[in-house]
């Protein structure tokens, strides 16, 4: 149809209703041309406007040869490869000299490569709604500037109901950390009770990196001892309601802020209640069943020891403890005795006090501060002088102390030195 299309506008330039620079032009070539197709129409009419080249092979078409032996390399060698790298391979490896445009068609006739457009995409099925409000709550921590120039950037913690869609809890934090979780957990359970399960993702708070029975994370720990179930995600798409939530809180919360003058973290936890209720109000919709599958608090669910920081650490014949940076010397004490050998466990509280508790109660203890270790200097050639000079100032002024000094120091080490044995 082209070239019955092309000789037509030949034929009306021949017979002077069209100039030669128009037909040049719907043509897309050039007047000379124009002038050899009327000679050709001329010659031999409409069949000689048909090209030379039809149903002959193409002067640059590839050789089968070398297709031939392209594809038996990549089978050989490359059949993982995509078609860009293998050309690249083939080029470098063997000499093989193809485009990458070539060798992709070769392979996709050959099977050794899908296209984009012929791959399954991957379906993620929906999972029906928990019937019941309570029954699983999915949180996570959202990193945005939330206060956009007015302050940095810091973690949003949700907290979603998965039957009806409800913002149950928001908690501003500077990092996503255990213990922000643990803050936010408390005002959760403090407010609505204990839920059946949460579900959350394989971040380093929920799932330990040993990822075995026997390993717990601290929070896991915690949920352990309240009677909460910890389902960790697979996927993002697996705890999609919460994913959206953060999306549409990224939109609606920042610029609600901006409205309201809210420019700190502190400001924005005790304004967030408000707003939840108004969320709520708007998106939150109607559970299938109308029980509630919250929890109350029981009064042997102290919060303050569960929702802590909590490690063990086996007392030494010397009542001493280490964790950390520091040495835990408990008094002694027959109770204190009566625990050598034991586990002892070290609660570290949000605000760095720590308390020391075995069989529930609490222990009276000594905290000193470990030494720290001189590690060996790593100094060139050049600056040995230097600090061996910079060493013997400090040891002539360790000699030039008071004696007073000096048996303060002295009688603190037999103190450590002298503890009583069993």
């Amino acid at each position: 149809m082209q070239e019955l299309e092309r000789a037509d506008i030949i034929a009306a330039c021949t017979r002077g209703e069209m100039k030669a620079t128009v037909a040049a032009q719907r043509l897309q070539v050039s007047t000379r041309q124009v002038r050899r197709l009327q000679k050709r129409l001329a010659e031999g009419g409409v069949s000689a406007m048909m090209s030379a080249q039809r149903g002959k092979p193409s002067n640059n078409q590839l050789t089968p040869s070398v297709a031939k032996t392209a594809l038996q390399l990549v089978r050989e060698h490359y059949a993982d490869f995509g078609p860009t790298l293998a050309c690249e391979q083939l080029q470098d490896r063997h000499g093989v000299v193809l485009s990458k445009e070539t060798l992709r068609h070769l392979m996709i006739d050959a099977g050794l490569w899908i296209p984009k457009s012929a791959r399954r995409t991957v379906l993620h099925r929906p999972r029906e709604r928990r019937p019941c409000f309570g029954e699983l709550v999915q949180i996570d921590g959202s990193l945005h500037r939330w206060f956009e120039h007015r302050g940095p950037a810091c973690t949003l913690l949700v907290y979603v109901d998965d039957a009806t869609g409800k913002l149950l809890q928001l908690h501003f934090a500077e990092t996503e950390s255990t213990t922000s979780y643990f803050e936010a957990t408390r005002r959760y359970l403090e407010r609505h009770g204990k839920p059946q399960a949460l579900y959350s993702d394989r971040a380093a708070v929920f799932r330990s990196p040993l990822a075995t029975s026997r390993t717990c994370t601290q929070f896991q720990r915690a949920l352990n001892e309240l009677d909460i179930e910890l389902i960790c995600a697979n996927s993002p798409q697996a705890k999609g309601r919460v994913e959206r939530a953060n999306r549409t809180l990224q939109d609606r919360l920042v610029k609600q802020m901006r409205l309201d003058g809210i420019n700190d973290i502190d400001g924005a936890n005790a304004w967030c209640d408000d707003y939840v209720v108004r969320y709520n109000a708007r998106f939150a919709r109607t559970a299938i069943s109308n029980f509630d599958a919250h929890t109350p608090l029981h009064a042997s669910d102290n919060l303050d020891l569960v929702l802590t920081n909590r490690v063990t650490r086996k007392l030494s014949t010397k009542l001493v403890l280490q964790h950390g940076k520091s040495l835990y010397l408990l008094d002694d004490t027959p109770q204190a005795r009566g625990l050598i050998g034991q586990t002892v466990a070290i609660h570290t509280y949000a605000d760095d006090r720590v308390e020391l508790r075995a069989n529930g109660e609490p222990l009276t203890y000594t905290s000193l501060p470990l030494p720290a270790l001189e590690l060996p200097t790593d100094v060139d050639s050049k600056s040995v002088r230097q600090v061996l000079d910079k060493k013997i100032r400090n040891r002539r002024d360790r000699e030039n102390r008071s004696p007073a000094e000096r048996a303060q120091g002295v009688g603190m080490a037999r103190k450590l030195s002298a503890q009583p044995r069993v």
